[in-house]
């Protein structure tokens, strides 16, 4: 399983039969401050790469989850919706499952060590 990374500060997992996880990773939490709801697709929307698929609002503001991929939800990861605070405390808690559509769309997005690049360039 191999884990992507967006411009946008999403994660994306790919695990076997092109299905995967999205999150948000620490540099976003960081951003956001604490999170205090999150609004998610239901399970059979499909998203597309680069657009909004959930948003999420923290004490300081509301902010979009982009989909760094294309597919069709799977699953949403329910316990964020009773505890969406979790998200504050650990930045591996996946947001959705879906069924990648595209898995060519990889290419777009940055491998850990180039995001780490990308955030530092943010940073300075």
């Amino acid at each position: 399983m191999t884990k992507y990374f967006s411009r946008e500060h999403e994660w994306i997992e790919i695990q076997d039969n092109n299905e995967a996880l999205i999150g948000i990773t620490s540099y976003a939490i960081e951003q956001l401050g604490d999170v205090v709801f999150i609004e998610f697709p239901s399970p059979g929307t499909e998203i597309s790469a680069g657009k909004e698929c959930a948003v999420i609002e923290s004490v300081k503001a509301a902010s979009e989850l982009y989909a760094p991929m294309s597919g069709k939800v799977l699953e949403k990861n329910v316990a964020l919706e009773d505890s969406p605070a979790t998200v504050n405390k650990d930045n591996s808690v996946w947001f959705l499952k879906v069924q990648l559509s595209s898995p060519k769309e990889v290419t777009a997005l940055m491998d850990e060590k180039t995001y780490q690049s990308y955030i530092t360039s943010l940073e300075t």
